[in-house]
């Protein structure tokens, strides 16, 4: 396969050829960085976890350049780091069993739009040959430039592809902003109570994060259940973790429809809400 950066890589933890490890794709995560698949994509890697039916294919889309470093790498340069990085992502990959992890090593700048035709060409080579069924990337409310930068690239790829290579479903999942804010309804709810001592591997892999300065491990699993927990205030939990998604399929399946104006409508239903409920209670 001819990716776009002389340094991607393609890894396949069974070491299956590479066009069958692709075509057994049946869930796909894209992550703008090395560990944003195992905080947002989690729900597809259990759905595949042991299964023979079902393989979880990995993107990264960054080389991982940028991330801040402390105590054991406060002094590893950039090239050091991202070399790390991409040895943490090919871990998880074995841990968590994915058919295949794919790191594009594209500089940050070209997913924020710099080069964006590069990384939608990358996207489109692999979506075509993998065919997901569910593609989970970033959520559109994100507040990390990057990551929505690669939301807005995956939308872009499967509007310009053939739609008989569309995923039945795109979800945008939680990172650096969390989706607790939309109205109940507009919530796509996905079960993550399996496996805890999976999940807490998955994400520890990730030493030069973690050791770096950023409980990203700890904070993950907690959102996971807060989100089960305070989902339904007047029931009790009926599962212990729960990661939130917002639906990117309709602008997907909808090339007209405006990605400003998708948005600015859950952004609006939950408004209405916060208003309506406060002029009830205030009569």
């Amino acid at each position: 396969m001819q990716l776009f950066m002389d340094t991607s890589l393609i890894f396949i933890p069974d070491n299956a050829p590479l066009e069958a490890a692709l075509s057994r794709t049946t869930h796909m995560g894209i992550g703008a960085h090395q560990d944003d698949l195992e905080i947002m994509a989690l729900h597809g890697v259990l759905e595949c976890f042991q299964r023979e039916d079902k393989w979880f294919c990995g993107v990264t889309v960054t080389d991982g350049r940028g991330s801040p470093r402390d105590a054991l790498y406060k002094d590893y340069s950039d090239e050091e780091m991202r070399l790390v990085r991409r040895e943490e992502q090919n871990k998880a990959a074995i841990i968590g069993e994915y058919g295949a992890q794919v790191q594009l090593d594209h500089p940050s700048s070209h997913a924020k739009g710099e080069n964006k035709a590069a990384v939608i060409s990358d996207l489109t080579n692999l979506i075509t040959a993998a065919k997901p069924a569910v593609i989970y990337t970033h959520n559109l409310a994100d507040k990390h430039d990057t990551h929505v930068g690669v939301s807005l690239r995956v939308i872009e790829t499967l509007r310009q592809m053939d739609p008989a290579n569309h995923p039945e479903f795109v979800y945008g999942c939680e990172v650096w902003r969390d989706l607790d804010w939309l109205v109940d309804e507009d919530k796509i709810t996905f079960d993550v109570s399996a496996h805890e001592n999976l999940q807490a591997a998955l994400l520890g892999v990730f030493d030069s994060q973690i050791s770096g300065g950023k409980r990203y491990d700890l904070a993950s699993m907690g959102r996971r259940r807060a989100n089960a927990t305070y989902f339904a205030s007047h029931g009790t939990d009926i599962v212990t973790g729960m990661i939130y998604g917002l639906d990117l399929t309709p602008l997907v399946k909808n090339p007209s429809l405006a990605v400003q104006d998708y948005l600015d409508g859950f952004i609006q239903r939950t408004s209405d809400d916060i208003q309506t409920r406060l002029e009830r209670l205030s009569s």
